[in-house]
C-alpha cells in the first residue's frame, strides 16, 4: 500500500495528471515515490505510445499532425514540471559564474534570455526527432517511445541518490532526505522484467538495450558534471536531466531511423 501511495505521489508531483486526494509525505512514503520513479515514467510513456497510435489508427490525421501531437503529449502529460527546471539550469550555467552564483540564479523566479534560447532549441530538437523517427513506421518505435521517460525517471532517481545536494533546501532535497542509495534496489528489477518481456523480439532487444547504454551515458556524465557546475544536484538540476536525457535518446532514435530502421 505504502508503494502505491508513492507512486500516486510521483504523479501529483511529476504529471498534470489529477490526484484530489491528500497523500502522507512522511520519509518512508517519499522513499516508495524514489522506487517507483520508473514506473512512473513507463506510464507517461505508455499514454505518449497511445496518443500516437490513436492518431495513426483512428483519425485522419497527417504524419506532421500525428507527429506534433505526440510532442504536445510530452509537454502538457507532465505540466511543464521538467522543462523549468532545464530553463533555470540553463539560466545558471551559461552566467559562467561560480557555483554560489549559480545556485541563486535558480532560484530566481525570472527567466532569462538564455533559458528561452534553451527551451526553443530543446522544443524544437524534439520535435525534429520525433518527426523524422516516426516516418517510417514501426511497430517496434511504440516501444522504444514508452522506454525513453523510463530511462529518464530512472536515471532521476539514481542521480537523486548516488549525488550529494547542491543546497539545504527544494524538492529534490525533500526526497533525497527520505531515502538512500539502497532504497534504488527495486531498479535493476525492472530493467530485468523489461529484458524478459522483450527477449522475443530480436530487434527490440537490440534497439532498447542501445537505449539503454546511452541512458547510462547520461547518468555518467550528468553525475560530473551536476558536482562541476553547480556543487551537486538540485530539483532544478534533477529537471534539466530528465529533458537532457529524453533529448538524447530521441536522437537515438532518430539517428536509428537512418542506420538501422530502414
Amino acid at each position: 500500500m505504502k508503494f502505491w501511495k508513492g507512486f500516486f505521489i510521483n504523479i501529483q508531483f511529476f504529471t498534470a495528471i489529477p490526484i484530489n486526494k491528500e497523500l502522507p509525505m512522511d520519509n518512508e512514503h517519499l522513499k516508495k515515490a524514489v522506487q517507483a520513479f520508473p514506473l512512473v515514467g513507463l506510464i507517461q510513456g505508455i499514454i505518449y505510445a497511445t496518443v500516437y497510435y490513436f492518431c495513426l489508427e483512428y483519425t485522419p490525421f497527417s504524419h506532421l499532425a500525428s507527429a506534433f501531437l505526440l510532442w504536445l503529449a510530452t509537454i502538457v502529460l507532465t505540466g511543464g514540471i521538467h522543462l523549468d527546471g532545464w530553463m533555470d539550469a540553463s539560466d545558471a550555467y551559461f552566467s559562467y559564474q561560480d557555483k554560489a552564483k549559480r545556485l541563486e540564479i535558480m532560484k530566481d523566479p525570472r527567466t532569462g534570455a538564455f533559458g528561452v534560447l534553451s527551451i526553443l532549441v530543446l522544443l524544437s530538437c524534439r520535435f525534429l526527432f520525433m518527426y523524422e523517427s516516426t516516418a517510417n513506421f514501426e511497430n517496434v518505435l511504440f516501444i522504444m517511445i514508452a522506454m525513453i521517460p523510463f530511462l529518464s525517471k530512472s536515471v532521476m532517481g539514481i542521480l537523486l541518490l548516488t549525488v550529494k545536494s547542491a543546497k539545504d533546501e527544494g524538492l529534490g532535497k525533500l526526497f533525497q532526505n527520505a531515502a538512500k542509495p539502497q532504497a534504488l534496489w527495486p531498479y535493476p528489477l525492472y530493467f530485468i522484467s523489461l529484458f524478459i518481456l522483450i527477449s522475443f523480439l530480436n530487434k527490440a532487444f537490440f534497439l532498447i538495450g542501445l537505449l539503454i547504454l546511452v541512458a547510462a551515458f547520461c547518468l555518467l556524465l550528468i553525475r560530473r558534471k551536476a558536482v562541476k557546475w553547480f556543487g551537486g544536484i538540485t530539483g532544478d538540476v534533477l529537471g534539466a536531466a530528465v529533458e537532457g536525457t529524453e533529448l538524447l535518446l530521441w536522437m537515438t532514435v532518430w539517428l536509428l531511423h537512418y542506420f538501422v530502421m530502414v
